[in-house]
């Protein structure tokens, strides 16, 4: 008599436990949250995150705050070449004769990219960009510093409701680029030695207003 193999024992076990039917033993895994709820400030939770992963948020309770802590920063950091793309935060920047650069002459020498984004992801400090708008990819990719100017109404939780925010605005329209970013660009590929600004920008800021 042939002696049953291992892989056969295996293949009747599998055989004979889908032939028994049994009460699924986590019938509501699917609707069990991730996480447990949150419920302080998302602010304050992405504030938080941002600051362990390196960035830098800065809450602004006005336009007008705003503009002094960039022009404070502008300066003190030595920035003369600030690149905005995007008309809404052109129209913001020029109502106060805040200085910059509208097209991309002279950009490889740029020291600054301000954008706006998609979405704030208090959960890990995240914030979520597409080239759905005109700053594109290159404007948080190439500068060394990658200023981002948010307001509150972007602020949620977990990726799933950056996606939620993202598929009201553009409906079947998405973004071919959506990307998230957490903290400055860094890499320990040469020698396990932490190099900040490798891939990309080396300082990340994050101005948040109210709205």
């Amino acid at each position: 008599m042939k002696e049953t193999t291992s892989k056969e024992k295996m293949l009747k076990k599998i055989r004979k436990a889908l032939l028994e039917k049994r009460d699924n033993p986590y019938p509501n895994l699917e609707d069990t949250p991730l996480y447990e709820e949150y419920n302080d400030h998302l602010d304050i939770l992405f504030a938080e995150q941002l600051t362990a992963v390196s960035g830098n948020f800065v809450f602004c309770e006005n336009d007008i705050q705003l503009i002094e802590n960039l022009l404070h920063l502008a300066e003190e950091k030595g920035w003369r070449k600030l690149y905005c793309w995007e008309p809404g935060l052109q129209k913001l920047l020029s109502t106060y004769e805040f200085p910059f650069y509208s097209t991309d002459t002279d950009f490889l020498n740029a020291d600054v990219g301000i954008t706006a984004c998609e979405a704030l992801i208090a959960r890990n400090g995240s914030i979520m960009v597409s080239n759905g708008t005109e700053a594109g990819r290159r404007l948080s990719i190439y500068p060394h510093v990658h200023i981002v100017i948010a307001y509150t109404s972007q602020l949620v939780l977990d990726l799933k409701d950056a996606f939620k925010l993202l598929k009201e605005k553009y409906a079947e329209n998405l973004p071919s680029m959506i990307s998230n970013i957490t903290g400055p660009s860094r890499t320990a590929d040469i020698e396990k030695t932490l190099v900040l600004g490798a891939h990309g920008p080396k300082e990340l800021y994050v101005f948040l207003l109210e709205g």
